[in-house]
């Protein structure tokens, strides 16, 4: 049986470099809760495309700098 696919993401790494931005800022740049910034962050939810390219525009990176796709 083949394992399931998995998005990583650098969130945290992210908000760190990024003069440790807050949870709570992150997610009021992306339109999200700042539950919804945890879930991520966990690994327990993977955000819509959407909200996927809001949070990388928060960030001033790429999709691709902060979610990548392993299987």
């Amino acid at each position: 049986m083949a394992s399931a696919a998995r998005i990583r993401n650098r969130i945290r790494r992210l908000r760190f470099d990024h003069d440790e931005m807050t949870q709570e800022e992150l997610a009021n740049r992306a339109g999200c809760t700042r539950q919804t910034i945890i879930a991520l962050e966990q690994g327990k939810y993977v955000p819509s495309i959407e909200l996927g390219f809001k949070i990388a525009r928060a960030f001033g990176v790429s999709l691709e700098e902060v979610f990548q796709y392993e299987q």
